[in-house]
């Protein structure tokens, strides 16, 4: 089994039901989902005519090679409705690899570390919750040094709004984040 970490985003519907439902389908198709950070609401990029983000990161251990976590992250995008639609456009959920263990990986289809983790306060706000000390496969920094490098994130802010401190519970096996 290896340690990964996953980003996860929804910017249609409801968007906290389709992050724990994907969770519902990971655990389902035996990953181990370890942990999951609070959810965070964030403003788009690039394309910033649409609804506005929740994110959160997960920690899973997995069976699966690169490539085939890879196609069941796609299988699940599929069946909660994603389409190759505008690139950085509107989704129902958006699942990425960030890290798997300590590995590099480059083919057309998948690059590990996730080659934009670096830039995006939505990724490393998460993570930093669950994996402060898990470092950089390519610049050997942990994630709570790459976010403060990062500087401020006003951008990134808990979700709910007003939300006090982290309201865990353990659900299917994992810790997701209460809507209390």
């Amino acid at each position: 089994m290896t340690l990964a970490y996953l980003g996860l985003g929804s910017n249609l519907g409801d968007r906290q039901a389709r992050i724990s439902r994907a969770l519902d389908a990971l655990a389902q198709a035996g990953v181990v989902v370890c942990a999951v950070s609070p959810l965070y609401e964030s403003e788009p990029l690039e394309v910033t005519d649409q609804p506005r983000f929740l994110n959160a990161a997960c920690a899973i251990e997995t069976g699966h090679s690169p490539p085939a976590l890879l196609a069941l992250l796609k299988a699940i995008e599929r069946e909660m409705g994603r389409t190759c639609g505008l690139r950085h456009g509107p989704r129902p959920i958006d699942l990425d690899i960030l890290l798997y263990g300590d590995q590099c990986i480059e083919t057309p289809s998948l690059i590990v570390p996730h080659p934009a983790m670096l830039e995006r306060a939505f990724v490393l706000v998460p993570l930093a919750d669950i994996a402060p000390s898990v470092r950089h496969p390519r610049s050997g920094l942990s994630i709570a040094e790459h976010l403060c490098r990062l500087g401020p994130t006003p951008h990134v802010a808990p979700y709910p709004p007003g939300l006090k401190g982290r309201h865990v519970s353990a659900d299917a096996g994992f810790a997701r984040v209460d809507s209390r």
